[in-house]
């Protein structure tokens, strides 16, 4: 009979801080200047020393990896927040910007990602089905509470969502994206 895989063991407070320190670190630094930023620097911004670094992340993929699904955990939990905090329709317009955050760190990520044949590949792999999940869950609940069309399908808003991402490699997509969420929520509602 196997013996049942362990469980990860709780990291230390200060453990659990230096890792969320170099999640954020990194995050901004691969915003700022691509996914090939050097670790040193990432550590530094972070207040930590490289062997802190490696010790929670072995490799940059890891480290990458982390942080993507560190965005998608973020984007998802936010889709209940918000339902929880504000109107349907509200939750689901607020949701979209969040989104728009998500798609600027994603663009620079998703490449280095997309390249890896493990760990980076499958959280590439798996973000897409959690982040579609809670927006469906966010539209389902809009359409519950006529905030906005009853006609409008899952499909329907994610091709929508498709359309705003397209040239997010531009300067200006991220001011367009927030603009065509207005449009788009001026077209869903009731």
């Amino acid at each position: 009979m196997s013996e049942p895989p362990e469980k990860p063991r709780k990291l230390r407070a200060d453990s659990q801080r230096n890792r969320e320190q170099l999640l954020a670190a990194a995050k901004a630094a691969f915003a700022a200047s691509g996914a090939e930023m050097p670790l040193e620097d990432i550590a530094r911004a972070a207040g930590v020393g490289i062997g802190t670094l490696y010790r929670h992340f072995p490799s940059r993929e890891a480290l990458l990896a982390a942080v993507y699904r560190r965005e998608v955990e973020q984007l998802a939990a936010s889709a209940e927040s918000l339902l929880a905090q504000r109107p349907a329709g509200e939750a689901l317009e607020a949701w979209l910007h969040l989104l728009v955050d998500y798609m600027a760190t994603k663009r620079v990520i998703a490449p280095a990602l997309q390249a890896s044949a493990g760990e980076g590949a499958e959280a590439y792999a798996s973000g897409g089905a959690v982040v579609t999940e809670a927006m469906n869950r966010l539209l389902e609940a809009a359409i519950d509470a006529r905030a906005v069309r009853a006609d409008i399908g899952s499909q329907d808003l994610y091709r929508a969502v498709i359309g705003m991402s397209f040239g997010y490699d531009q300067p200006d997509w991220e001011a367009s994206a927030r603009r065509l969420i207005s449009v788009l929520m001026a077209g869903l509602r009731s």
